[in-house]
């Protein structure tokens, strides 16, 4: 057998418990302007295959979705973050949606490393170019942020280890708690003492190994929310271990690895292509940076 001088770090490959971030679930009143932001604007690509009709629309983003049911309107308590090449080309694009956006909350703000947008119902994408500190990814969701309470993240990076069983950590002086969801995915619980609006009920929806594990362990608690069927179940509070206290609500759709649509590939175009200016064999943009 062939010795290896190298050493490796191999607990930069552990992903803990949870192995995708697959879809933000967010309804939407109006599928023509959500059409107009997510397509045209954000250049995504809508679902080929399934909820193709006028009351649902599943977004690809990368290994990642955006679900959008039509429904009085929802918004996450913070932000998603987008991976998305091409800056300019980004730029571009929004700016050609402003006048059909025109009366509602859609705005663009350009930085230096990153394009602060809102859809037209209030949401807020934080979206980046791919860079080291987002792996391989070249389109994604790479993570979602919720803002929090003062004084809630220890709890809940201890809720993650223990019951979801996946990796978590404080980060920046424990203004922040960190967990891993999938390969370069993350969910964040940033701090703040700004008053919070009430839960309405959008949903992320999670990839866990052990499935059984957390349902008995959240079952024990009374946290499970909703059965869904064979391969899914759901929960909505994260609480403090110690004293039971909730923490934070955000529902998680939490699925096996034996779910019908676990690692079904999702068609991702290149939105650089135009009708004027195309270029056969450059239709579809991968989600991951090539090796080389």
């Amino acid at each position: 057998m062939q010795k290896i001088s190298q050493s490796f770090d191999r607990t930069v490959e552990d992903l803990g418990n949870v192995v995708g971030l697959e879809h933000v679930n967010i309804r939407v009143p109006d599928q023509r302007l959500a059409t107009i932001f997510y397509v045209t604007g954000l250049g995504l690509t809508r679902d080929p295959y399934l909820m193709t009709g006028v009351v649902n629309m599943w977004i690809n983003v990368g290994r990642s979705q955006f679900h959008l049911p039509t429904g009085a309107p929802q918004v996450v308590r913070g932000h998603t973050g987008i991976v998305i090449p091409n800056r300019m080309a980004l730029l571009q694009r929004l700016e050609g949606v402003r006048e059909m956006l025109a009366g509602t909350k859609f705005s663009v703000a350009a930085h230096a490393d990153h394009i602060d947008v809102t859809c037209p119902w209030g949401n807020h994408l934080r979206c980046y170019e791919p860079g080291p500190r987002f792996g391989k990814m070249i389109l994604g969701i790479p993570y979602v942020q919720f803002d929090v309470p003062k004084g809630t993240t220890d709890g809940i990076v201890r809720f993650y280890k223990e019951i979801v069983g996946t990796h978590a950590n404080l980060v920046e002086g424990a203004a922040a708690a960190k967990v891993v969801v999938g390969a370069d995915q993350s969910i964040i619980y940033r701090e703040t003492d700004k008053a919070q609006p009430e839960f309405d009920g959008h949903h992320i929806a999670i990839y866990i190994a052990d499935f059984s594990g957390p349902y008995k362990k959240l079952g024990k608690l009374g946290l499970v929310s909703q059965e869904d069927d064979q391969h899914q179940y759901r929960f909505r509070d994260i609480v403090d271990l110690a004293d039971g206290r909730k923490l934070f609500t955000i529902e998680h759709e939490v699925r096996s690895l034996r779910h019908p649509l676990y690692a079904r590939p999702f068609v991702n175009r290149n939105p650089v292509q135009t009708n004027r200016l195309f270029a056969p064999g450059h239709e579809d943009l991968s989600w991951s940076m090539p090796v080389g």
